[in-house]
């Protein structure tokens, strides 16, 4: 059986540990550089994905990541930013990694193909949830029965792998492949691998964000203001929009409980209880929700 691309022997690795660290970095760098060229032919199903993504989101449905190994930590980093960035609940969002997530250095390499816990932990799974499970080799137990057990729930599913025609991507209803070519080190995935799959989920989830009317201008207008930058931010944010001094925004950031959007429409002038109807009827959109307003205001 042909090894995967992931696992070839690059080009340039014979001799590797006898050249200078500074040749080796460059080397290394390059790899890094390559592998996120393997995102650009995948952007059309990324941004399908993003759509499904959102979709999810809007009909009250949870977004599960499913992953083991660097794949895993990868997930980890986009799952646990989607609160922070874009106010999704953390009981929208879940995630399953082989072995549990790491607490210290140990992450041990069998648990990926524990295919019995994968089962167990979809096993709560509704027909309105979105997986979102990463490989790089495409065929990794865990999250292949994980997906098995969630389509056998009504799921969907979206697949990200670095090795084309593989059973992850069999599986889903979009097929992300990233063709990395080979490592620098040979089979070390998080490398090259893991940068094109946090840069695919990086892109993803932000353009779940824009459509669901989370980014205004480039700016997070759904972000969690729980701390002193963060409440800065949200300041600055309403104050760019609206063109009100920080004082002002901080005094609408105060009355909307912290939330940027209806702080947005606040400092515009407008009524909490008008701000709570055009929010709802724009689903989120801040400008869509200024303008509504200030039809109805010129109406």
């Amino acid at each position: 059986m042909p090894l995967p691309a992931t696992e070839h022997l690059h080009p340039d690795a014979p001799g590797l540990d006898t050249r200078p660290l500074r040749d080796v970095a460059n080397l290394l760098l390059d790899g890094q550089l390559a592998a996120l060229q393997a995102v650009r032919p995948a952007l059309d199903a990324i941004a399908q994905a993003a759509r499904l993504m959102a979709e999810t989101l809007r009909n009250d449905g949870r977004l599960a990541y499913v992953a083991a190994g660097s794949s895993g930590l990868m997930a980890l980093a986009d799952a646990a930013e989607l609160g922070g960035t874009f106010g999704i609940p953390a009981d929208r969002i879940r995630l399953s990694m082989a072995g549990g997530v790491p607490v210290n250095a140990t992450m041990p390499g069998y648990t990926e193909d524990d295919s019995a816990a994968a089962r167990a932990a979809a096993a709560e799974t509704r027909p309105d949830d979105l997986v979102i499970a990463l490989s790089a080799s495409g065929s990794t137990p865990y999250p292949l029965a994980y997906v098995a057990a969630a389509r056998e729930k009504g799921a969907r599913v979206v697949a990200i792998a670095n090795n084309p025609d593989t059973p992850l991507l069999q599986a889903a209803d979009i097929a992300i492949c990233l063709e990395t070519p080979p490592e620098v080190i040979s089979g070390s995935t998080r490398l090259g691998a893991g940068t094109a799959q946090k840069t695919a989920l990086n892109i993803a989830s932000t353009l779940m964000g824009i459509e669901l009317g989370h980014v205004h201008d480039g700016m997070m207008v759904n972000l969690l203001a729980d701390n002193e930058k963060l409440r800065g931010r949200a300041a600055g944010i309403v104050s760019r929009i609206t063109g009100v001094p920080q004082e002002a925004a901080l005094a609408c950031l105060e009355r909307s409980g912290g939330a940027v959007k209806p702080a947005v429409l606040l400092a515009a002038g407008h009524s909490e209880t008008e701000a709570a109807q055009a929010l709802a009827a724009t689903r989120g959109r801040i400008r869509d929700a200024l303008s509504d307003l200030q039809t109805r205001k010129t109406n």
